[in-house]
């Protein structure tokens, strides 16, 4: 039996391609549960500005989400934490890493658009983990697909079964609201953009006549039709199935237009899971354990541009957490305590005295953590699931303003082991080579270094197109690839050697060269407090 504060708790992140309307999704979550007043648009002038998921200057600028924000409010006696990720897959290892902190999902799919690549990818990275995904299908205002033929898109492209627990009244100019399977009850608004509008009728039966005032004949008919066809071929929800990540329930609506969010809302409050367990390198931890566990999903500094600060995301795993009290660094050995933990409201943020698993807890953190560091009550622990993968550009760092080398220096550290890009240091020379999944992300780099470092710098292609994670059993081979193909290796920012390839065939010569040496795709051997294996250069 979970304690009744881990009951409450539904922690969960909202996904999609970029444009799909996830952050208005957001928004609206945050309107409905009453933690703002009005709705706005990213792009916002500052006197009418209140919370927003997009809050960073160059997410005001280009329209995007760029970095993963947590937000929280209460609605229906459950406490609601909501993890709005980055959409364009150029910043796809943010989400990926964000997913490994939720207990499930909200996917936000284009009507018009419908599945598309960066989407099918993140139900793979979900898919990994048996992730519940509830599927909100938006832009019904729109003129979009059939929505049987969504259904069976969802179905083919995302391998997953589904089972609509919504389901629109028209599309399009002819948009009138949604059927709620779930509840068997029907809601019909006037489109609102801003605020929460009230009913203009609700009805637990469609025979009611009172529907005649509101929909034609044909309307009311056609939405009769559809919903026998939908119990004919999908039935009812099976909890078990959609909790162990093989079922996904559907809804519909308009997030623009306030259409189907309360529907969403009140089916997933209802229907989400609580925090359960999680693996550990050694062994599961179950939310309802008595010690306190958690770790960092995420590195973020300089949230507030008046103060220059970095925050620690702890996602809480089991116990309770309280501030100024002293929890066990697995990775770093030690005790640490902290005075000023705080809780989210997308930029705002208010002191936390005490914490439950599923909370997202922000620690002011002067550079003791890292993604993936494990906080205890003294057990050795180290939870799985945030490895750095290879990035598929590679550029190096050119310093444009000699006077501010240490502001670049300090930039380029703090930004990396934020996770919005990852760093190598080659040698002779000390050069600095910065690898990412797409360009957008050294146009952030470039822009938040001017802005929040005061240093300038440019980016010179490299032919680098793969990095591989060496280790071995024994350090001599290690030094003798070192040794050998010096022009080739490079350390990450915790001093791990690396492979930089130029492609495979190259990648796939060293592999020949050194048998006793082996490559790793990803950093997630790292991660094991046990480094015997782990050869770092001195």
């Amino acid at each position: 039996m979970l304690h009744p504060e881990i009951e409450k708790r539904k922690t969960f992140a909202i996904i999609s391609h970029p444009d799909a309307g996830k952050t208005t999704l957001t928004e609206k979550f945050l309107l409905f549960g009453g933690a703002i007043n009005t709705a706005g648009t990213v792009k916002r002038n500052k006197a009418n500005q209140s919370s927003t998921s997009d809050f960073m200057e160059i997410e005001k600028q280009r329209g995007i989400s760029v970095a993963t924000s947590v937000m929280g409010f209460e609605y229906n006696g459950k406490r609601i934490n909501i993890l709005d990720t980055p959409g364009h897959k150029d910043f796809a290892e943010d989400t990926y890493r964000t997913l490994s902190a939720v207990d499930s999902v909200i996917l936000v799919v284009d009507s018009v658009k419908g599945v598309e690549e960066q989407t099918q990818k993140l139900m793979d990275v979900c898919r990994m983990r048996n992730t519940p995904v509830i599927i909100f299908v938006n832009k019904l205002d729109r003129e979009g697909k059939d929505t049987f033929d969504l259904l069976d898109e969802l179905e083919n492209n995302l391998n997953i079964s589904v089972c609509p627990l919504s389901w629109p009244i028209g599309q399009g100019h002819n948009f009138k609201g949604v059927y709620n399977i779930f509840d068997k009850q029907l809601n019909l608004f006037k489109p609102d953009k801003s605020k929460i509008s009230e009913p203009v009728i609700q009805v637990n039966d469609l025979d009611d006549p009172l529907l005649t005032k509101f929909l034609q004949e044909k309307e009311l008919k056609t939405l009769q039709d559809d919903l026998e066809l939908v119990d004919g071929v999908y039935g009812r929800l099976d909890n078990d199935l959609y909790l162990e990540g093989l079922l996904a329930p559907v809804f519909f609506g308009s997030a623009i237009n306030n259409f189907g969010i309360r529907e969403l809302l009140d089916t997933f409050v209802s229907i989400a899971p609580s925090p359960k367990s999680r693996e550990a390198n050694e062994r599961m931890i179950l939310a309802n354990e008595k010690n306190f566990t958690g770790f960092v999903f995420k590195i973020h500094a300089n949230l507030d541009p008046n103060h220059r600060d970095r925050i620690a995301f702890l996602r809480i795993c089991s116990g309770k957490f309280e501030r100024n009290k002293f929890y066990y660094h697995t990775r770093l050995d030690k005790k640490l305590k902290f005075s000023n933990p705080v809780d989210f409201m997308a930029n705002e943020k208010s002191l936390v005295e005490e914490a439950w698993p599923g909370d997202v807890v922000g620690l002011y953190d002067s550079g003791n953590f890292k993604i993936g560091d494990t906080l205890t009550e003294g057990e050795e622990l180290q939870f799985k699931g945030i490895p750095s993968f290879s990035p598929e550009i590679f550029k190096e760092v050119e310093n444009r303003d000699p006077l501010k080398s240490k502001q670049l220096e300090k930039g380029l550290q703090q930004l990396t082991e934020e996770g919005v890009a990852q760093l190598f240091v080659q040698q002779p020379g000390n050069r600095k080579i910065i690898g990412t999944v797409g360009e957008l992300q050294y146009e952030v780099i470039v822009f938040r270094l001017q802005h929040e470092y005061g240093a300038k710098c440019a980016f010179r292609p490299l032919t680098f197109r793969k990095s591989s994670w060496l280790t071995s059993k024994d350090k001599k081979n290690i030094n003798e690839i070192i040794q050998r193909r010096h022009h080739h290796i490079a350390t990450d920012k915790d001093g791990n050697p690396v492979f930089l390839a130029d492609n495979d065939w190259t990648l796939n010569l060293a592999k020949r060269d050194f048998p006793e040496v082996e490559f790793h795709g990803t950093s997630e051997f790292n991660r094991h407090k046990d480094r015997t294996t782990n050869n770092s250069i001195d």
